[in-house]
């Protein structure tokens, strides 16, 4: 180690150089550490930066995320993995966590200390699922329960202890249906497509296999193609997300689509999810666009933009997705992964609170004859008794009722460090504003599914008409409403360190969600900040329509609020050049840098006055 490279230096360097020498590309790959991490695209692996002070846990975890990654472009093929997946979503959810089993394993029984790195990488996202809860079969995923047991096969290594009573909730079915077929899996592990047509097999005597007729298989040539994310705008820093595969954050299975099949066997009952909406209201398959409410159709930020359906869409509380005692685990999670972040943050909130509380009262009256004694005015009392004493007043500064809402991005892509700083800043930011009057509300925003759910089932079953629209179910999530106090919400956001809750992201409706909340609000002043790390994307809208669809009506959307709504907009991008979509934005590159960057913006916008509100006023629309 040189003089002046840190331990944390000294680490990421010793982990790219291993990461490329286990990916068997030391030259052609790419190993960066960023906000965006841990990520996987095409000759790139991105990493999370590690903390200032690693533990022996803590880097054993990091280097079980790279092993896996740097496994995967070693021993999978993307196109035949997508061209042998099944179609049925409980065979696909099986198969997919199955692979990524396979690939672990042929690390894992070469080298011991790849083993133990895949392992505590294994652990550590079983236990931010929650594992150890998951005790009955109605709670455990049947994919998970699967691919552990082929873990088990494959390299001899017993579940991790809190998945232990997962799997022997599945274990005895598992063994009698399947047994056989799972015991030759072992010899062909080195054999990607004799594993995946043994694999077929297992999922046959499981009762989940189903025959893959033609269309079974444009599907899959379709997603073979759509595996890789369209093309997007957040491309700025130039990087290749031609052929990019999402990876989660502790590579729980690792590939994002098991966790969105795995969703559906979660413990949270999703069937009720449209009870906000009154039945009367929702949009049958393909009928309608979002109707526009104004009389002129260029103030409709909606024009040229249609939802197939909105049946399943779902505005929700965090504690309806979540027991309080699971929220309770997940804060206290998110608490000490973020200790060190805490002071600096803190510290931030409490000069902004000094500037607010300053601008609310900051002048004086003087010579009054009633009020606070004036102390200066008392030589000339003594001078002459017989002058009369001198009082002063404070007065109050004009200062705006308020509120402000933080619209968070939850899509896949935040895993990890970026939505923990995003809970945290958030969180910090709402217990400032309350001292000082400024009600706040924050709000996330995904998808029920990846690449699309009900929705876009619906759509095939109708025939896969042409120009569908949006074609995935939204989910909106409310971790703290403006008129609840931030001591009984403050739990709610440990729902981010959730699995399965991040998903894709529909920025342009999440906006309008948001911003008619606020104009549903009877505060003066209305501020909207959203933080994103992307431009809008949903695999199953975007493979169905023009590859801008989402962006060109994220743009509307913008254009129309800044120019049509009181409500004062601002965006902070992570990694990600939001200054092409908002006027007022800010870009940072590390998520450290996000606390500092959320309270500025905030405490430019209160030092100037209000925007002039445009004549005419946003229209309200019914809630998704």
């Amino acid at each position: 180690m040189s003089a002046r490279e840190t331990p944390s230096e000294l680490f990421k360097r010793s982990l790219a150089q291993t990461t490329r020498a286990l990916a068997g590309a030391e030259e052609e790959l790419e190993v960066a550490f960023g906000a965006e991490g841990p990520r996987l695209s095409a000759g790139k692996i991105v990493l999370p930066h590690p903390p200032r002070v690693i533990s022996d846990p803590e880097a054993e975890r990091m280097r079980g995320q790279a092993d896996a990654m740097a496994l995967r472009l070693a021993h999978h093929n993307e196109r035949e993995h997508a061209r042998m997946r099944p179609g049925h979503p409980d065979a696909r959810a099986v198969f997919d966590a199955v692979e990524e089993m396979r690939i672990q394993s042929l690390g894992a029984n070469a080298m011991k200390g790849v083993a133990a790195n895949l392992t505590a990488a294994l652990t550590d996202a079983l236990e931010r699922k929650g594992a150890a809860r998951m005790q009955t079969r109605d709670s455990a995923p049947l994919s998970e329960a699967v691919a552990l047991m082929v873990r088990e096969r494959l390299t001899g290594a017993p579940p991790p202890p809190n998945a232990k009573a997962l799997v022997d909730s599945w274990r005895k079915d598992i063994e009698r249906d399947a047994g056989g077929a799972l015991d030759k899996l072992a010899a062909v592990a080195a054999d990607q497509h004799a594993f995946a047509e043994q694999m077929r097999a297992v999922l046959s005597d499981l009762g989940i296999g189903d025959e893959r007729g033609r269309d079974d298989e444009d599907d899959d040539r379709s997603e073979a193609t759509n595996e890789e994310p369209p093309p997007q705008a957040d491309n700025a820093e130039g990087q290749d997300e031609e052929e990019e595969q999402e990876v989660p954050a502790d590579l729980e299975m690792v590939e994002s689509d098991v966790d969105a099949d795995n969703e559906r066997t979660m413990s949270v009952d999703m069937d009720d999810d449209s009870d906000d909406l009154d039945e009367s209201e929702e949009d049958e398959p393909g009928e309608k666009p979002i109707k526009p409410r104004t009389r002129d159709e260029t103030d409709d930020p909606n024009a040229g933009y249609k939802v197939f359906t909105r049946a399943h869409d779902e505005v929700i509380a965090a504690e309806d997705l979540c027991d309080g005692e699971e929220l309770s685990r997940l804060r206290t999670y998110l608490d000490q992964q973020l200790k060190p972040l805490q002071s600096v943050v803190g510290r931030l909130a409490n000069r902004l609170q000094r500037r607010l509380l300053a601008k609310q009262n900051r002048s004086w009256s003087f010579d009054l004859e009633e009020g606070i004694l004036d102390t200066a005015r008392l030589t000339r009392v003594i001078i002459d008794p017989m002058a009369a004493l001198s009082f002063k007043q404070e007065d109050d500064m004009p200062f705006k009722d308020t509120v402000v809402s933080l619209l968070l991005d939850n899509s896949g892509s935040m895993r990890g460090r970026p939505i923990m700083v995003a809970a945290l800043c958030a969180d910090i930011l709402a217990r400032t504003l309350e001292r000082c009057g400024v009600k706040v509300e924050i709000l996330g925003f995904t998808t029920r599914a990846w690449k699309g759910g009900e929705a876009k089932q619906k759509w095939l079953e109708a025939g896969r008409p042409p120009q569908p629209g949006r074609l995935n179910d939204l989910r909106h999530v409310v971790y703290k409403a403006a008129d609840a106090p931030w001591r009984r919400s403050r739990k709610n956001l440990g729902l981010m360190m959730r699995e399965g809750l991040l998903k894709e992201n529909i920025d342009g409706e999440a906006l309008l969600w948001a911003h008619d909340r606020l104009l549903a609000r009877s505060e003066q002043r209305q501020i909207l900040m959203v933080i994103s790390d992307g431009a809008p994307v949903d695999d199953s809208t975007l493979s169905a329509n023009p590859g801008n669809y989402l962006e060109r009506h994220l743009r509307n959307v913008i254009h129309w609020i800044e120019t049509r709504s009181p409500v004062e907009l601002i965006a902070i991008g992570i990694g990600h050049d939001v200054t092409r979509y908002y006027r007022r934005a800010v870009t940072i590159t590390d998520t450290e840098q996000l606390g500092g960057a959320m309270i500025e913006k905030l405490a430019e916008l209160f030092d100037e006055p209000a925007h002039a509100a445009a004549p005419v006023r946003a229209p309200r629309r019914r809630a998704a």
